[in-house]
């Protein structure tokens, strides 16, 4: 159940993180967006294990996984207009 928790919460982070950080090199499509942002929810998760703030079968919460999704799409802004020059 943690990893399915972590994929719908992901989802809403990453619509909610679009709506945070719009930009020109961010992905356009729905669905490019929610991919990045359940990324970025299991980067939230992995990295508050790593951190002691998750126990061990614990996900990342809503505002972890937005803050994580913001993240990989700073990320992707990086290279994307890499890319682009």
């Amino acid at each position: 159940m943690g990893i399915l928790w972590t994929i719908i919460i992901g989802f809403i982070a990453g619509v909610i993180a679009k709506f945070i950080m719009p930009g020109d090199n961010e992905p356009s499509g729905f669905i490019m967006t929610t991919i990045l942002g359940i990324v970025g929810a299991f980067v939230a998760t992995y990295l508050g294990q790593a951190l002691g703030w998750y126990g061990p079968g614990e996900g990342a919460g809503l505002i972890g996984a937005v803050v994580g999704a913001i993240i990989v799409l700073f990320v992707y802004g990086l290279f994307a207009s890499r890319r682009t020059t």
